[in-house]
C-alpha cells in the first residue's frame, strides 16, 4: 500500500474525530471515552432580566402520584418531590365519598363519589412537609392524611 494514501486516511480519520469532539464541546456535552453521552430532559424557562441579558432557570420536573382514597385511608401516604418540581395528582375514589385537599398549595379536587377520579396539578414551591387530608366530615381525624414531602 502507499504510505501517503494510508497516512491521509489516518489524517482524514483524525479531522473528522476532531471535528466530531470540537462539536460535542461547544453544545456542552461532557466526551468520555467509549461512553455513549447521555442527554436528560429537562424543563427550562426563558427569562429576560432588566438587564437585557437572557438567562435560562431550571423549571423542575413533573411528578405524577396516584392516590386512591376509601373510608378513613389514602393509599400512597407519602409524597416526596424537589422544591420547583410540578406535582401532578391523580386521586381516585375507590369507596364512599372523599377528596383530597392540600391548603399551603392551594390544591383541592372536589368531592367525588366512589368509582370516580380527578386529577390535580400544582407547582411544589416551597420547602417543607405538609399534609394532604380528605375534608370530608370527620375523615381526617381519623385518620384519611398524607404527607407531601419537598425537599
Amino acid at each position: 500500500m502507499n504510505k501517503g494514501v494510508l497516512i491521509g486516511g489516518i489524517l482524514v480519520v483524525a479531522a473528522v474525530a476532531l471535528a466530531g469532539g470540537f462539536w460535542m464541546v461547544s453544545r456542552g456535552q461532557k466526551i468520555e471515552t467509549g461512553v455513549m453521552p447521555v442527554i436528560e430532559e429537562e424543563s427550562r424557562e426563558i427569562l429576560v432580566e432588566p438587564t437585557g441579558e437572557t438567562v435560562m432557570e431550571e423549571t423542575g420536573a413533573v411528578k405524577e402520584f396516584v392516590v386512591e382514597g376509601s373510608p378513613f385511608k389514602f393509599l400512597l401516604a407519602e409524597m416526596r418531590v424537589k422544591k420547583g418540581d410540578t406535582v401532578r395528582v391523580t386521586f381516585k375514589n375507590i369507596k364512599g365519598t372523599h377528596d383530597w385537599v392540600l391548603d399551603e398549595f392551594d390544591a383541592r379536587t372536589n368531592q367525588i363519589g366512589e368509582g370516580e377520579e380527578e386529577e390535580i396539578e400544582f407547582t411544589a414551591d416551597k420547602v417543607g412537609t405538609f399534609e394532604y387530608y380528605c375534608s370530608v366530615g370527620d375523615h381526617r381525624a381519623r385518620g384519611m392524611a398524607g404527607e407531601l414531602i419537598v425537599e
